[in-house]
């Protein structure tokens, strides 16, 4: 008894330190919230304007990094939500809407009246009654100078049968974040985790809420058991049996004055709804078996077939005090619920070796020049590739590595096959961090994301689809194109100039208002890690 007692005492005192905390960062954060506030308040009347809804056929979407990519649920369709983009000065957010349909490989731009304000890492869950719905919770906005962000806690959602958004009030919901993750359970949303910053503090989450679809009210969770440490950006997906895995996200602390340390995790924990008990939950820790993921960040996540959830890529950070080093992964990874088994997902064909590109804060032209997005194979590759000059003379190659095809009798990925009894791959995505991926008819889509080059950040506007049945080959619906890849600089003057200005939206909107209202920011990957 006295063991125990001693083990509910200490759990008491991380919660009051865990709440001090969370009003110390809310008060200072309050003034940087205000006036981030009106900047939003600016956008929202422009999207006013916006009286009736216009669908406009259009190019594929800009490039971007932690927007939402959801599939939807009756139509072969795939739905692309905010984002926000780094151009080595400016950040650009957005609230725009794309629709991909799958079948007839056209983008179509869709703009609604009252839409939600421009945002980036926030979660969007698609449910499909009323035709289908797309909700959305938080999310977060950037300030002028980089150092400020406002984290939204509103929830909103898209009727996709009538076109119309809505946003939903209701008391009682999680405080504003972003890099948490939603997923639909039943007949309610589950939301964990998250993070919110302010310019001299943080606060990482391991916080439950479920939203209840039926009388559209919140309620914070209280799961029994130990469960995950407060962390960003990590693996939430539904299992057959009905729990709720957590796997992996990231999370920093402070370890001496202007000094953070990251951690990237690792561990696995359940989630599970006490049977007969409405309400009551419990934590579980879980050590799956099989091939696991290397530790990382900035990984993206979707749901397979056979109920399996599939990882792909993310970056690998090695931090020192004043840099950052890492490798940035395009690697594929599934988890099955039901044997508790992490797979290595290989292509169809010989076997290739890892791609990795490796992350250099402070590389120059001659490391840039060896970032390539993909190596090539030893069997006579055809290369086709694209290179990127930036002005002050980086150059970043952008590679696609087309290898010998694989041998013809490798077996088909069926209903009771594993992804690790797969080979390689001709054509692939090249590392990245931070992407967008749906999965719908047993097709994963991948979109968008990020790497970096020396000092440069590379956003991408890329997709490509795999049969996760077949495991074949990637197909290439829209190529990398280095004529989005701008960078500019930074400079002295740009930092005084833009000090007062806001965050550029979409760049469809007002010319005439919006030019008067960028930003400048470092990238998302660099000033914290919301991942998509």
């Amino acid at each position: 008894m006295g063991k125990k007692g001693k083990k509910e005492k200490k759990g008491r005192g991380a919660e009051k330190t865990a709440a001090k905390m969370e009003k110390k960062v809310s008060k200072r954060s309050r003034k940087e919230e205000e006036d981030l506030e009106a900047l939003i308040a600016h956008f929202q009347t422009l999207d006013a304007r916006k009286t009736q809804v216009v669908e406009t056929p259009c190019p594929p979407p800009s490039p971007r990094l932690n927007a939402s990519f959801s599939a939807h649920p009756e139509k072969d369709e795939l739905i692309l939500f905010g984002g926000e983009y780094f151009n080595g000065q400016k950040t650009f957010l957005y609230n725009e809407l794309y629709i991909y349909n799958i079948r007839k490989d056209v983008w179509t731009k869709v703009e609604i009246p009252s839409p939600p304000p421009r945002r980036c890492a926030h979660q969007a869950v698609v449910v499909p009654q009323g035709g289908g719905q797309l909700w959305i919770f938080g999310g977060e906005f950037a300030s002028p100078d980089g150092e400020q962000f406002y984290h939204y806690k509103d929830l909103w959602v898209l009727h996709l049968a009538t076109k119309t958004w809505e946003q939903v009030r209701s008391p009682g919901g999680p405080s504003g974040r972003s890099g948490h993750r939603m997923v639909a359970w039943k007949r309610q949303l589950i939301l964990f985790g998250g993070f919110h910053e302010s310019t001299r503090d943080y606060i990482y989450y391991n916080d439950v809420y479920a939203f209840n679809l039926d009388t559209f009210t919140w309620s914070k969770l209280s799961p029994s058991g130990t469960g995950p440490t407060p962390r960003s950006g990590c693996q939430m997906s539904v299992t057959p049996q009905g729990s709720i895995v957590i796997y992996g996200g990231y999370s920093k602390q402070r370890v001496k004055k202007d000094v953070d340390k990251g951690t990237q995790h690792s561990d696995m924990f359940l989630l599970k709804s006490e049977d007969g008990r409405e309400g009551r939950w419990v934590w579980t820790r879980i050590n799956p078996s099989g091939a696991k993921p290397t530790p990382r960040s900035g990984f993206s996540v979707a749901m397979a077939p056979n109920q399996q959830t599939l990882l792909f890529g993310g970056v690998c950070d090695e931090e020192e005090e004043e840099s950052l080093e890492g490798d940035f992964l395009n690697d594929l990874y599934f988890y099955d619920a039901t044997k508790n088994r992490w797979f290595e997902g290989q292509m169809k064909g010989l076997k290739s070796e890892k791609r990795k590109r490796r992350r250099a804060m402070k590389a120059g032209p001659e490391g840039a020049d060896q970032q390539e997005c993909v190596e090539a194979s030893a069997q006579a590759p055809l290369e086709v590739v694209k290179e990127v000059v930036s002005e002050d003379g980086t150059v970043v190659t952008i590679k696609q590595v087309l290898a010998a095809p694989g041998p013809s009798e490798e077996p088909q990925l069926g209903e009771d096959d594993s992804p690790e009894e797969a080979g390689g791959s001709s054509v692939e995505p090249c590392p990245r961090s931070n992407a967008m991926l749906a999965v719908k008819h047993g097709r994963l889509y991948l979109y968008g994301g990020m790497f970096e080059a020396g000092s440069r950040q590379v956003t991408l506007s890329d997709l490509y689809c795999l049969d996760l049945h077949k495991m074949d080959e990637w197909m290439v619906l829209v190529e990398a194109d280095p004529e989005t890849q701008e960078w500019l600089e930074e400079t002295d003057s740009d930092e005084d100039s833009d000090a007062a200005e806001g965050a550029e939206g979409g760049e469809d909107d007002e010319e005439d208002e919006d030019n008067s209202e960028e930003d400048e920011a470092p990238s998302a990957s660099l000033r914290h890690v919301p991942q998509q």
